[in-house]
């Protein structure tokens, strides 16, 4: 479907005819149509039978499961939301006033197309294409303001250490090609089952851990995570949102599928050490299923380490490094590394107990972090428009970016909005309320999951820094919470500050056309998907159901296929 559409829009925007009388707002709507649709038949695929052990499709390069298509159906959801939430631009030619939207749909579409596929990827070949796809659209998307020097900056920065990863995805699939001459994932985990430990079983447990590690790069999880503040701080906010959303569903849904299969082949319990050290089954098996037996221990406590010690490694920066930051797209990416220490842990732990956490953190953090974002747009086009009507930016607008201005960069801007702006304060509040992990709201259910699943299976210690970094990233939560709710002082001060750090930031930037009048329009969709979600959030106590049986069922169809 999502093909199918794109190829439409090419057409579309290959006929003058029709690309002139279709502006780009036209697109962008249509854009949201797609992925609605398409969520939609996603949807109704799960009624087939069959597909709860899985379709493999392509000649075994895809493979569809329950899992996979549900959270088919919730990316292409988010993807719509973002979309139709889209800020128009506000731009004065003359006398005429337009309203137009910067037209990115196809590569949007490209690059949910790419981390659809990556999603029910069963091979190292659609892998590798799919990853790609999805990562070429986000390079071009965080260059959204061409004329922006940071901007391009940050999508520089991205593409680079984005192509760095990909290298090591390759690499990785490299190595296990060389050494498997296989690249079908249910043909590597056979052989995982029955190949005793040798090169063959060596060169396959490190083209794996080199391809996890590329995979972490690209998530942001620590201690690879040094390129997300700076690339999410100076990308446009709207853009920051598909960052941090839509690449690390895409990405940590592989990793489940690796994760789950490599962790349940074999029967580990089998196993136990006698007086000697050495391993002896309990029931009398030949001795080469001692050495397959061996061979999967390895692979899997591998893995599972490699997760584990990442998890540590982000839940501790992710938490700490974040009290220190003044700016609040910075500070809500070590919230993201943060939160994806957790969802690593639940990853791991590998029950189905935590992997139904890890579904339902995933689903919450979504929202969650969609709904945040959503909102310091809106107070950034609150903000703005109040000044350039008391014309106290004037002087600046005219020697600064305009696409530069309309995205808040420092927590300080926010002081006050409470007594100005009530209800998006209290629904940015109740967000982070939220992802502190405050209760009953829906991110305190979210990290209990966690939490017990990690004591439920003997993770004690790393339970208990999570507990702690929890109490530590609640703080820098309550920091904006206070900043809000706090009374401004003189407002020509606050605005003067505030324009200071815009020109030392800005001070690089290409000047604006005196002749030219530009800003954001914020669309009724916007608002009304601010208070969607707010409500989803505050009251998900009230009916909890739906979520929960969801990723009940799920993370029961994983191990019981």
């Amino acid at each position: 479907m999502i093909f199918i559409s794109i190829l439409t829009l090419i057409v579309a925007k290959a006929l003058p005819s029709l690309n002139n009388k279709l502006s780009s707002i036209y697109f962008t709507r249509i854009s949201a149509i797609i992925f609605i649709y398409a969520g939609v038949l996603s949807f109704n695929s799960l009624y087939i039978q069959s597909i709860g052990s899985g379709i493999g499709i392509y000649s075994g390069l895809f493979h569809i499961t329950q899992v996979s298509q549900l959270i088919e159906c919730f990316l292409f959801l988010i993807a719509a939301l973002i979309l139709i939430g889209w800020p128009l631009v506000k731009k004065q030619v003359s006398n005429n006033l337009i309203n137009y939207s910067t037209d990115y749909s196809l590569i949007v579409l490209f690059s949910t197309l790419g981390s659809s596929l990556l999603i029910s990827s069963s091979d190292l070949v659609s892998m590798y294409l799919s990853i790609e796809l999805q990562s070429f659209g986000l390079y071009i998307l965080s260059t959204l303001y061409r004329e922006s020097e940071s901007s391009t900056s940050a999508g520089l920065k991205y593409f680079l250490l984005g192509g760095l990863s990909s290298c090591l995805i390759l690499l990785g699939a490299g190595l296990i090609y060389a050494y498997t001459g296989l690249t079908n994932f249910e043909s590597l985990y056979s052989l995982i089952t029955v190949s005793e430990i040798n090169y063959i079983i060596q060169g396959l447990s490190l083209g794996l851990i080199i391809i996890i590690v590329g995979f972490l790069f690209k998530i942001a999880a620590a201690p690879l995570h040094n390129w997300a503040p700076d690339v999410y701080d100076d990308t446009p906010t709207i853009v920051t949102i598909w960052l941090t959303i839509m690449p690390k569903i895409a990405i940590i849904i592989l990793l489940l599928e690796l994760q789950t299969q490599i962790g349940s082949i074999g029967g580990l319990s089998s196993l136990t050490i006698n007086s000697q050290g050495y391993l002896e089954l309990l029931n009398s098996f030949p001795l080469s299923t001692h050495i397959s037996a061996l061979s999967q221990i390895t692979n899997n406590s591998l893995l599972k380490s490699l997760l584990l010690i990442s998890s540590l490694f982000s839940l501790i920066l992710g938490s700490v490094v974040g009290l220190a930051q003044t700016r609040i797209k910075r500070l809500l990416a070590y919230s993201t590394i943060s939160h994806i220490g957790f969802i690593l842990l639940a990853l791991a732990i590998n029950t189905e107990q935590s992997i139904e956490s890890l579904l339902f953190y995933i689903i919450q953090y979504s929202l969650t972090n969609l709904n945040i974002f959503l909102i310091i747009i809106a107070l950034s086009y609150v903000i703005n428009h109040k000044f350039k009507n008391k014309g106290q930016l004037e002087h600046h607008i005219n020697n600064l970016n305009p696409n530069m201005i309309k995205d808040l960069r420092y927590i300080s801007e926010l002081k006050g909005q409470f007594f100005l702006n009530p209800l998006l304060s209290l629904s940015l509040s109740v967000c982070l309320f939220s992802m502190a992990g405050i209760p009953p709201l829906i991110g305190f259910f979210s990290k209990q999951f966690v939490l017990y699943s990690a004591l439920q299976s003997g993770y004690n210690f790393i339970a208990l820094v999570a507990i702690i970094v929890s109490v530590v990233s609640a703080s820098y939560y309550l920091k904006i919470i206070r900043v809000l709710h706090t009374e401004t002082i003189d407002s020509n001060e606050v605005v003067e500050e505030s324009n200071n750090k815009l020109l030392v930031e800005n001070r690089k930037e290409l000047s604006l056309n005196n002749d030219d009048n530009t800003g954001t329009i914020l669309t009724n969709f916007h608002c009304f998907l601010i208070s969607s979600l707010t409500l989803s959030i505050l009251f998900f106590i009230l009916k909890p159901s739906l979520i929960l049986n969801s990723t009940q069922l799920l993370s029961l169809s994983l191990f019981n296929f």
